[in-house]
């Protein structure tokens, strides 16, 4: 059995998600939302559906990058959402995760720069990973 907290500080350690595989995922998890989003505004018309699928967007992304470092998208493609602060490779907690919700948000808003700001970043980090002091890793580089 392998010992949690060496499990969690050696996803530090391993390479860093790259922008396709984090695009991917992002598209996984905006396809999953973007219909949820579509029935609300079905049922409860467009204006309250618009406000009560921001407020799933942000509990979805708070709730999972907080938990478990992965939503659904972040899972089929392999990649982790880690604590970069503590050095500890965890997941951030949901108040980090509800920041780096509303860091991604803002990485959006310059032409989405922020979230090209990764490809020449050292530590492959947004902006809002940034705000958040997560890191993005790829599962796939593990070597048991």
């Amino acid at each position: 059995m392998v010992d949690q907290t060496a499990e969690d500080a050696y996803l530090l350690r391993i390479r860093r998600a790259g922008w396709w595989r984090r695009f991917f995922a992002a598209l996984v998890d905006g396809i999953l939302l973007s219909i949820v989003q579509a029935i609300l505004r079905v049922l409860i018309g467009k204006t309250s559906g618009i406000g009560l699928g921001l407020l799933i967007d942000s509990a979805y992304f708070t709730y999972f990058h907080g938990s478990t470092g992965q939503t659904p998208g972040n899972a089929a493609l392999s990649i982790k959402v880690v604590d970069l602060r503590d050095g500890t490779g965890r997941p951030i907690g949901y108040a980090r995760a509800f920041v780096r919700w509303l860091g991604s948000i803002l990485s959006a808003i310059p032409l989405f720069l922020g979230y090209f700001w990764m490809l020449w970043d050292s530590e492959k980090q947004t902006w809002h990973d940034k705000m958040a002091g997560s890191a993005v890793v790829d599962l796939t580089d593990r070597v048991r």
